[in-house]
């Protein structure tokens, strides 16, 4: 059949700002080859040392005239044939995301191959519900995925709160006080609802309401767990760990090394100035937690999940400096400021 019409999509003025994030960068590189005349898509100094590399040539398979050049992808769009596609799962699941969400608009429609088991499969699970809600359809296969050329329709979609952001406070909470978080799903699909199921290993104090959650301050024990499937919730749950007493063990860790920062080195560095020892593996980790001491000077490394994270353990230790704590700006922008309602002591130091 023919491809459906690119709708109101037109040629950009200028190129499109990226700045540094990913899913922007991976989701609108596949959108744009719809786009007649193509656009160049341009990245913050943080997201050009992110991979995107194993998307283009996925797109190239597809029919797509892209380049990669640094700092910027560009897509000479307005064709957009489709086809079958290999390529990693192991990766990021926005790699996969984004060409599903892009396949009804091609020509052909869009079959992806997994050469490798995907991770974050709950993040693709998440795309291929919404897109059901716009009237799209995908079918699954043992080792990849379809979407046949398709008309998105109108509809009506609640976005829900965010369980990544949602488990700095249920954190501290377990750790040293008695916070509610509201406007969470507790029958969510995101993947970092596994919040919830980590603190309760942990002995955390927890009753779940429909839409909130509320946690008390409780003895923690040591915890293993599987991040595979949720790997941002790495730092909040390393964090957790630095204050709880024995050795906790995260598994699947080993993408955090491909995120804003290396999400390994910069906790283990963290930590390891509030005296919290830890193990680092290919891909796992072990924090010998107890009482990180005071007096700390964290370096953020300019990652927005690095700064939240450390709140948790320099609330419970004291006297803690959190250098470049402005990056939360990127997904949490008043995140100091209600960590200061929930009392937390907070100076804000020029630097």
């Amino acid at each position: 059949p023919p491809p459906p019409p690119p709708g109101h999509f037109k040629h950009p003025a200028k190129d499109l700002f990226c700045g540094d994030s990913a899913a922007t960068l991976r989701f609108m590189s596949s959108i744009c080859a719809r786009v007649p005349g193509g656009c160049r898509l341009t990245m913050g100094p943080s997201l050009a040392k992110r991979p995107i590399k194993p998307l283009i040539e996925a797109m190239r398979q597809l029919g797509v005239d892209c380049t990669l050049e640094p700092g910027a992808v560009i897509i000479k769009g307005g064709a957009f044939p489709g086809g079958t596609a290999t390529l990693p799962g192991d990766i990021s699941s926005q790699y996969i995301s984004a060409l599903l969400l892009a396949g009804p608009l091609s020509q052909k429609g869009v079959g992806i191959k997994l050469s490798s088991p995907p991770r974050s499969e709950p993040y693709i699970d998440m795309t291929i519900d919404c897109m059901a809600q716009f009237g799209v359809k995908t079918t699954r296969f043992p080792d990849g995925y379809f979407t046949a050329p398709q008309t998105y329709k109108p509809a009506k979609y609640e976005v829900e709160g965010d369980w990544s952001s949602a488990s700095y406070f249920l954190g501290l909470g377990a750790v040293g006080g008695d916070i509610t978080v509201e406007n969470i799903d507790i029958k969510s699909r995101q993947a970092d609802r596994a919040i919830i199921d980590i603190l309760e290993k942990m002995g955390a104090n927890i009753e779940k309401g429909e839409k909130s959650v509320r946690v008390t301050k409780s003895e923690l024990k040591p915890v293993q767990a599987d991040l595979a499937n949720c790997i941002d919730l790495l730092p909040s749950v390393m964090a957790i760990a630095a204050t709880v007493k024995g050795a906790s063990e995260f598994t699947g860790i080993a993408s955090a090394r491909l995120k804003e920062s290396d999400r390994i080195a910069a906790m283990t560095e963290g930590l390891n100035r509030m005296g919290v020892s830890v193990r680092e593996h290919p891909d796992s980790i072990i924090i010998y937690g107890g009482n990180p001491r005071p007096g700390g000077v964290i370096d953020s490394h300019g990652d927005h999940r690095i700064a939240m994270a450390f709140s948790i353990p320099g609330c419970a230790a004291g006297n803690t400096t959190i250098k470049g704590a402005e990056c939360v700006t990127k997904t949490f922008p008043e995140y100091w400021k209600l960590l200061q309602k929930t009392g937390a002591r907070m100076i804000v130091l020029d630097e």
